[in-house]
């Protein structure tokens, strides 16, 4: 059992070294090679607020590492295509092999994001989704990781204390080679409310 802070979510756990169960195939790699503690979940980071973040600002996340039989789980469930579930089968198609469900890479970059160093006040409250690519499968034994650059910032005219924010976020392998990319507008909390 992990031992979590006060107050911690319900987030379930990550794998990690002869610590921590596994987390459904997939580990998380911190960007020194070891599994994350729960504290790179960001429970016990500071949170980010409106006013300091800036346009050309980066972050970064660790590493999760994906296994063909995650791949397979997911897609019987969420995207049953041969090329998602069987090796043989996907070597016959476009992917020449098992590869990932696009949405499969959605969902590993969101937990990613999650546990990044962007870390906004009140948590990651998507608003809109711009842009969304796939230019390069995930395979068996991926490692991802994620860049997230601020593209603008825009404080609410209409709702003091929040504001918008662009984001790219970009899924790379382990070879730096894009899997996914996609722009993102979130809503985060100002530290103090504006006129």
């Amino acid at each position: 059992m992990i031992d979590r802070p006060s107050g911690a979510s319900k987030i379930p756990p990550i794998a990690g070294e002869r610590t921590w169960p596994k987390f459904d195939g997939n580990q998380i790699i911190d960007n020194a090679g070891r599994a994350c503690a729960w504290s790179r979940l960001g429970h016990a980071m500071p949170r980010t607020f409106l006013e300091e973040l800036a346009v050309g600002q980066r972050f970064a996340s660790g590493r999760l590492r994906v296994d063909g039989e995650s791949i397979k789980r997911f897609a019987a469930e969420f995207d049953p295509q041969p090329f998602h579930l069987d090796e043989q089968a996907a070597k016959k198609t476009v992917f020449r092999g098992l590869a990932a469900s696009g949405w499969h890479t959605a969902a590993l970059s969101m937990r990613l994001l999650l546990e990044s160093d962007f870390r906004p006040a009140d948590g990651m409250i998507g608003v809109r989704m711009e842009e969304l690519h796939w230019p390069h499968p995930v395979r068996p034994g991926d490692e991802l990781r994620l860049e997230i650059e601020i593209l603008a910032i825009q404080p609410s005219p209409t709702k003091p204390g929040q504001g918008m924010v662009k984001m790219r976020v970009t899924t790379l392998n382990q070879a730096d080679r894009a899997v996914q990319t996609y722009i993102a507008n979130v809503l985060v909390l100002a530290r103090r409310k504006t006129p």
